[in-house]
């Protein structure tokens, strides 16, 4: 299995992470700099295994 993610590849997972970490930051209300850490690390891992996905899906 040979994974190639290109640049636009890298702009999705940036803009679905940000999106994510929005929605998660509107929901939660979290008040500590810990949570908001969390938050922001598993924005991160969704956006990066849904770009992950789609590529697999489309190849």
């Amino acid at each position: 299995m040979n994974l190639h993610l290109s640049n636009a590849d890298v702009v999705l997972m940036i803009a679905l992470a940000l999106g994510i970490s929005l929605v998660l930051a509107f929901r939660l209300r979290t008040a500590s700099w810990r949570s908001v850490v969390l938050e922001a690390l598993l924005a991160n891992a969704a956006a990066i295994a849904a770009v992950v996905a789609v590529e697999l899906l489309l190849a």
